[in-house]
């Protein structure tokens, strides 16, 4: 018998080795602070006075991370462009000191390279973050940044969003006033997470636990966008429906749809987002919801819970805490016989209009 004979790819092989890369690609990107440095620069001379951000799916979680930084750390208040304004309806913005940051993995969707370009024309200052140092939307910025996160196979993004959120935190900490760093120590509390015996335990019983089909993820400030994230993981890896929500947007009206046959997932960091989430806690408690928290120290009878260290800025939490909830997607998905790797309907470039 000749030839050759080719392995069927395992599924969620690529997800998992992707998850697990992800304090290396910490190390390589803490290693351009002179990159950034450069960046910080620039920005300081064209002397913003509020920030845009441009980006889809999984890279809008990043942007509203970034939206916390520069209105908490920098004083800046920022929003969300809605490329469609410009695609589709051709609104002309007025941009003058604005700092308009486009996010995204692979830089090729045409609605935000148009974007971005409107924005130039329009007097901004430019930024594009992309994990494609080449592609369309680096070259149609005046500033860019590559995440050298490595190419990403798996279709849900993991290392290339959590890269995303440490470039934001390296530019809005190098922009305040009043610096945080804890930068050095973020990628050995990562390999810790990722290694730790006792959340791979948990992760397994809430995959276990977690057999129906409706998710609500929450948490309040910086965590906000690891709820959303959180929640696209679900959907995307698991063919759940699954909503992320702010702690404060929950309980004004979505809280109505939680009872016993919903897994609500809290995220509830160390600091002073985690202390606001805590009455919404309670108040799923009430409701009968199996919980899973990520960040306390403590739990309630039966309920399952993913420790984070307390030694880091709260600003820098969010990369952590979406790590399990990675890890989450990943062991339900394969617990129903769906490849993670590769969801239906799905592909790894989104191109939008």
């Amino acid at each position: 018998m000749s030839g050759t004979t080719t392995l069927a790819p395992v599924p969620g092989a690529a997800m998992e080795r992707e998850i697990r890369e992800q304090p290396a690609a910490w190390r390589r990107l803490l290693a351009q602070a002179g990159v950034v440095d450069e960046t910080v620069e620039r920005i300081r001379r064209f002397d913003p006075a509020f920030v845009l951000f441009i980006a889809r799916g999984t890279s809008d979680h990043a942007a509203l991370y970034g939206k916390y930084l520069a209105e908490v750390t920098c004083g800046l208040p920022a929003g969300s462009w809605s490329p469609s304004t410009t695609t589709v309806y051709g609104a002309v913005p007025r941009l003058n000191r604005c700092l308009v940051i486009a996010v995204s993995q692979s830089g090729g969707s045409p609605d935000l390279v148009q974007s971005l370009e409107a924005a130039r024309q329009a007097g901004a200052l430019t930024l594009a973050i992309t994990n494609v140092s080449a592609s369309p939307l680096a070259q149609a910025a005046e500033l860019a940044f590559d995440l050298r996160a490595g190419e990403e196979l798996a279709v849900a993004a993991t290392k290339s969003y959590t890269a995303e959120l440490l470039a934001l935190a390296m530019l809005f900490d190098g922009l305040s006033a009043s610096p945080r760093g804890g930068f050095a120590e973020l990628p050995e509390y990562g390999d810790a997470l990722l290694d730790a015996a006792s959340v791979e335990q948990v992760i397994e019983r809430a995959a276990q636990r977690f057999t129906g089909d409706r998710f609500v993820l929450t948490g309040r400030g910086y965590a906000s966008a690891t709820a959303l994230e959180g929640a696209l993981k679900l959907m995307e890896t698991c063919y759940v429906s699954a909503a992320g929500f702010s702690g404060a947007d929950l309980v004004h009206g979505p809280l109505a749809m939680v009872d016993a046959s919903v897994a609500s997932i809290v995220i509830a960091p160390p600091g002073r987002g985690g202390a606001a989430i805590e009455p919404v806690v309670e108040r799923l408690r009430a409701t009968g919801s199996s919980l899973l928290l990520i960040g306390p120290q403590v739990a309630g009878p039966d309920e399952l819970i993913v420790p984070l260290p307390t030694g880091l800025p709260e600003q820098l939490m969010p990369l952590l805490e979406i790590l399990p909830l990675q890890r989450l997607a990943m062991t339900i998905a394969l617990r129903r016989g769906i490849d993670p790797d590769r969801p239906r309907g799905l592909l790894k470039v989104t191109r939008t209009t």
